[in-house]
């Protein structure tokens, strides 16, 4: 868990998925891709099957957030929504040198860290478009570009 509270930059990308709502179904579908992600890398890079250097994966994450707040903003112009490919696709992380049980306890802390944030963010685009759609589409709006910004500022950090 404390992997994940400690992380801005995985909180934001999990409250970037989040920002669109959806359906019970489909959240738990995108939260569950991403924690498949965040499981199968760690393997991969343990058995040195999949290793590329931190100077890569670092910014691929803080673009993955940018791409996150991005398809939030433009969401009602595109026919599919693409969280569920973001989810799994961009969560790759430098080698976590660990095997079996520390491995199985980094992933289960990773799951519930990412609970605790998705049952305390989920709910709010929905309760604020059900007060007002004005209001909830401009929170929206406003939660993206925030996301995009973060995403901006740590993808430049990291490359430079």
């Amino acid at each position: 868990m404390h992997h994940i509270f400690i992380g801005l930059d995985h909180a934001l990308f999990i409250i970037g998925l989040l920002l669109l709502g959806g359906t019970l179904t489909q959240l738990l579908k995108i939260v569950s891709a991403f924690t498949i992600a965040h499981s199968i890398t760690p393997v991969l890079a343990t058995l040195n099957v999949l290793n590329p250097p931190a100077r890569v994966i670092e910014p691929a994450i803080a673009l993955g957030i940018v791409f996150v707040g991005v398809h939030s903003l433009f969401a009602s112009r595109q026919k599919r929504d693409l969280r569920l490919i973001f989810a799994f696709s961009f969560r790759l992380y430098p080698r976590v040198r660990a095997l079996g049980w520390s491995l199985f306890s980094f992933n289960l802390g990773v799951e519930v860290g990412q609970a605790c944030i998705v049952l305390t963010m989920a709910p709010l685009p929905a309760l604020a478009h059900q007060r007002n759609a004005l209001l909830g589409r401009r929170i929206v709006t406003a939660s993206s570009v925030c996301v995009v910004l973060a995403g901006a500022f740590w993808f430049i950090h990291r490359v430079v």
